[in-house]
């Protein structure tokens, strides 16, 4: 029996599928799911329910610190709650995300947040879900894949999210915003968004998930970390 849980990191930037494939492959495997995109949303909506600006470094260290948060599970579905309250749908919308991106450019954002989502690693498995769990979080894991689609599918994708949700936006607005989001991710000093130097790379943009989850889930058996099941 394994003494330290696996690891598979699933990087990649948003909207080409990582969180749907990340809780998919850790409900069939029974493994324990990171999904640390959500720690830099929390961050950054408390610091806009506190005022707080997303340029004071100082204080939104503060508040990552400090984050009250706790994730249920229930049934397929994780409920977020931020300091007793439910926010599992205010912390998907587009502002929060772009405020979000901005806030995990920050360093010491970085840094206060990193020991928290290092903690997750149980047994019997984790499966970490991010834009730098394979090079900053988690550079020992055992498989690192680093998912990616082209900025238009990943647009219309958000796009059939947010219709399904009742949520009126653009098309072209939702690109421009995630040709934005890219850029900064790529660009910014601290963990910039890029594969592991020893991450398989997969491009779902023609892909279908359960194509994606059956590929992933044989690259673990081909480790011998699980069993195909």
């Amino acid at each position: 029996m394994r003494d330290k849980a696996a690891v598979l990191t699933v990087d990649g930037p948003g909207g080409a599928g990582k969180g749907t494939i990340s809780r998919l492959i850790a409900d069939r495997l029974g493994w324990h799911l990171l999904d640390s995109g959500a720690l830099y949303r929390l961050t950054a909506l408390a610091a806009m329910r506190r005022d707080v600006a997303l340029d004071d470094e100082a204080a939104l260290e503060r508040v990552a610190a400090a984050l009250d948060v706790v994730f249920l599970v229930e049934g397929d579905a994780t409920r977020v709650m931020l300091e007793g309250d439910d926010v599992s749908r205010d912390i998907r919308t587009e502002p929060v995300g772009d405020a979000a991106s901005r806030v995990a450019a920050l360093p010491a954002v970085r840094q206060a947040l990193l020991q928290r989502q290092r903690d997750f690693r149980q047994l019997p498995g984790l499966v970490a879900d991010g834009r730098d769990m394979g090079t900053v979080v988690f550079p020992d894991a055992e498989l690192k894949v680093f998912l990616t689609a082209s900025p238009e599918e990943r647009a219309r994708r958000r796009h059939l999210q947010l219709q399904e949700a009742g949520v009126d936006a653009s098309l072209s607005s939702l690109l421009k915003e995630i040709q934005a989001r890219d850029a900064r991710d790529m660009q910014r000093s601290v963990a910039p968004l890029v594969p592991a130097d020893d991450a398989i790379e997969l491009d779902t943009t023609s892909l279908g998930i359960p194509e994606v989850v059956e590929r992933l889930t044989e690259w673990l058996a081909e480790r011998g970390l699980t069993r195909l099941t």
